[in-house]
């Protein structure tokens, strides 16, 4: 049986969506302030949210949106996180080489990488929401559906998860785009959308 999604979200153009319907908009300009702004908003009461960096932020928030769907009940190893995007650390990287790349101006911190790779984005999600299940995080040229919901519905189906929060968080120097998921497996709704490529296509472009 093929896992239905529970509910979605995207986070583009300073304003968050759930299930399509817009749920907060910022007046602020900038992606910090936003980020900021919507932090406040959800209010989750995560200190750790401020030493991370803007994709750490971005995957940290898409989750808070989506948590009040997940299934407590589950065990902790019964949820995965298993997102994707192109752009990996990129806007991160510059900035590090920023510091490194002018003799004159020569002051390199290893305070830019506290809370920035990918994995500790997932892991951040996972420590938050007590998923213990699959993690992983994937890197394409674009937005690959394909893939991970191939690689998301092999794990349910072999049983190695229950649920799964899926997606795509990307940041980069043009600016960031974040389509995340949460699906359940043992779900036979004909209201919600088939966890499949065709259908993540549709959920990822209807914003």
């Amino acid at each position: 049986m093929t896992p239905v999604i529970e509910t979605y979200c995207h986070l583009r153009n300073n304003r968050i969506f759930r299930d399509g319907k817009l749920l907060f908009e910022s007046p602020d300009t900038n992606l910090k302030d936003f980020l900021k702004s919507a932090y406040k908003f959800l209010n989750p009461g995560y200190a750790k949210f401020y030493k991370m960096d803007e994709l750490s932020k971005l995957g940290f928030l898409a989750a808070e949106v989506l948590s009040p769907a997940f299934d407590k009940e589950l065990r902790p190893e019964e949820t995965g996180v298993i997102l994707s995007n192109t752009h990996s650390t990129w806007v991160t990287d510059l900035r590090h080489q920023q510091t490194i790349s002018d003799t004159e101006n020569f002051f390199p911190s290893p305070a830019i990488f506290v809370y920035t790779l990918p994995n500790i984005m997932t892991g951040e999600i996972s420590i938050r929401h007590r998923f213990r299940g699959e993690n992983a995080f994937f890197i394409f040229e674009k937005f690959n559906p394909e893939l991970i919901t191939d690689y998301i519905n092999r794990l349910i189906m072999s049983k190695k998860i229950k649920a799964c929060l899926g997606g795509y968080v990307d940041r980069s120097t043009d600016g960031y785009d974040v389509f995340v998921y949460y699906l359940r497996s043992g779900k036979n709704s004909t209201q919600k959308p088939k966890h499949t490529a065709a259908g993540m296509w549709k959920l990822y472009e209807i914003i």
